[in-house]
């Protein structure tokens, strides 16, 4: 079926934009899955994977081209050469899988008290735990999250204390490297939140970059309770490099779309594991 709403389907314009534009945003993130695990797709194999109209996908192809999470090419998409599918860049990842990580980070969120010490690791998911930070007061913040630090440079509040790691950018805008670690290491949070690019039985949490993975293990060191958030899209994603695992974590906040044999299998070896979002 194509994006287009039934006269008879009983919504007014309100609903019918609110959920055209939930539909769109759900085929977003579908598109750029897709051409990300294949390097490249036609449009119409995207049209025939997702049940629209090439027109459709060629309107969602602009949208996506326009902010850089993939480039439109005659007949189709291809990966940016910018937001590689091994590490992909902020931009891309953070139009994927959007009302997961929001239940997440409100989930997290509800861990910080004020007047807390804590950590944030680079990744989409802990950039939106650093907008629901907003009212909590007296906070002192450590990471090496470049986005993190510009949220909470927004807020312009003098009772928080943000530290930014320093090291090399990577795709991401995490920094990393021997700086950050060594900074890390002379530093003590209460809580870190930790972003992953995948996670498995096996190799625990991981990471595309080497240099990411150093530099989150020496977080980890700094860490008192160490929590994870990974929305569903990262089980059984297993990246270039291990930095933790599965037991070494205190806490992963997931939703509700990974599957009950994942929840437990993460519960055999991470004593609070919690899912949210889930639809009422």
């Amino acid at each position: 079926m194509d994006d287009m709403f039934d006269r008879d389907s009983g919504l007014g314009p309100d609903q019918s934009l609110t959920a055209g534009r939930s539909l769109a945003q759900q085929r977003h993130e579908q598109i750029i899955v897709e051409v990300r695990a294949r390097g490249s797709m036609r449009v119409t194999e995207l049209a025939s994977l997702l049940d629209v109209s090439d027109m459709t996908i060629r309107r969602d192809l602009d949208v996506l081209d326009e902010a850089g999470s993939l480039v439109k090419v005659h007949g189709g998409a291809k990966v940016s050469t910018e937001h590689s599918a091994d590490e992909p860049g902020f931009d891309a990842n953070s139009a994927l899988h959007t009302a997961e990580k929001e239940a997440i980070a409100r989930a997290a969120a509800d861990l910080v008290e004020g007047g807390a010490t804590i950590g944030l690791m680079a990744g989409t998911t802990t950039w939106r735990l650093a907008g629901e930070l907003a009212v909590v007061p007296n906070l002192t913040v450590v990471t090496n999250s470049m986005r993190v630090a510009e949220v909470f440079n927004d807020f312009k509040r003098p009772d928080r204390n943000i530290i930014l790691t320093g090291g090399v950018r990577t795709p991401s805008d995490a920094l990393v490297g021997p700086i950050a670690a060594t900074a890390l290491s002379a530093l003590h949070v209460d809580t870190l939140f930790i972003g992953v690019h995948g996670m498995g039985e096996q190799a625990g949490f991981t990471t595309p970059n080497i240099l990411e993975s150093d530099t989150n293990r020496a977080f980890i060191r700094s860490a008192g309770r160490k929590v994870v958030l990974a929305d569903h899209s990262k089980w059984g994603v297993t990246g270039l490099s291990s930095f933790a695992a599965l037991s070494d974590v205190d806490t992963l906040i997931t939703d509700h779309r990974l599957s009950a044999d994942a929840i437990g299998t993460l519960g055999a070896h991470i004593p609070d594991v919690r899912q949210v979002g889930r639809p009422t």
